[in-house]
């Protein structure tokens, strides 16, 4: 079984995504055998096929500038969640700032216990332990300073199933595929009053057809495939699965592509139909 392994609280890669179909997990799954193991949250989750839940709450200003600057497709932008694993009923919670620029993203995650959410972001009174120090800390207060300076609120709930590798011959490098694909608008009437609220439910609305992955043509890709390693360090079976499945890399931000379908869908109409072949964003999901 594998090992519950910890990412470090400030992580600077590359992000490569990939359109695939359903009928290449398995292909790949066996492809990565000799350089990979199932990571925790996959050997946890195995009578669900090995993919588990990853749930995530996403902040924006008012005006929702994060999400504009990446439509925009500025240089250097960053993004701001808090997520959790599985039912999303349980902490840890980890908060994560994903600072892009150029090719490469930097990210910082701190984890927050029960207690402190959500505390930690709308109490003005709310006041770090004392005895907590270190890189942990650092985040934390990171995340704490940015959500004031930008006035963030809470604006769409994502949750997606994922099934994730971690390298077994690299310092660091991760394969994940994702799907199923689902949003909730984070707001007093879709949350259950409760725009802080972190558990998913019934209300949360699928968007990962192939109309909306399609960028102006028809795709039979319904599943994200993630390529992730330090920057400079890109492993040699990597470059062997990209050529061996003749893999075409995508731009693909769960974040950007939610909160469009969310507009289409609310604004405009539930039918898939109705939704434009669109897949704006960068690599920050």
């Amino acid at each position: 079984m594998a090992e519950k392994i910890t990412l470090p609280p400030v992580l600077e890669r590359y992000e490569l995504k990939y359109l695939i179909p359903m009928s290449y997990v398995e292909p790949i799954t066996q492809f990565l055998a000799p350089y990979c193991q199932l990571d925790y949250f996959s050997t946890q989750a195995k009578d669900e096929d090995y993919f588990y839940r990853v749930n995530s709450l996403y902040f924006d200003t008012r005006n929702y500038e994060f999400l504009k600057q990446r439509l925009w497709g500025r240089d250097s932008r960053f993004n701001m969640r808090v997520r959790t694993y599985g039912e999303g009923n349980e902490p840890p919670y980890f908060m994560e700032i994903k600072h892009k620029t150029g090719t490469f993203v930097k990210k910082y995650r701190a984890t927050i216990q029960g207690e402190e959410w959500p505390s930690i972001l709308t109490d003005a009174q709310f006041r770090l332990a004392e005895t907590e120090v270190g890189s942990n800390r650092q985040n934390k207060d990171l995340f704490m300073r940015l959500a004031v300076a930008y006035a963030i609120e809470p604006k769409i709930y994502t949750q997606y199933i994922r099934r994730a590798f971690f390298s077994t011959v690299d310092e660091y490098a991760r394969v994940t595929m994702d799907r199923d694909m689902k949003y909730r608008p984070q707001d007093l009437f879709h949350s259950a009053g409760d725009p802080y609220n972190l558990l998913p439910d019934g209300t949360l609305i699928n968007y990962d057809n192939e109309t909306v992955y399609a960028k102006y043509t028809w795709s039979q890709g319904s599943v994200i495939l993630e390529l992730k390693c330090y920057v400079g360090q890109v492993p040699t079976w990597m470059v062997d699965l990209i050529t061996f499945f003749e893999l075409k890399q995508e731009s693909f931000s769960k974040y950007v592509t939610s909160s469009l379908v969310a507009h289409y869908d609310n604004d405009i109409g539930y039918l898939t139909e109705s939704r434009p072949t669109w897949s704006y964003g960068d690599d920050e999901d």
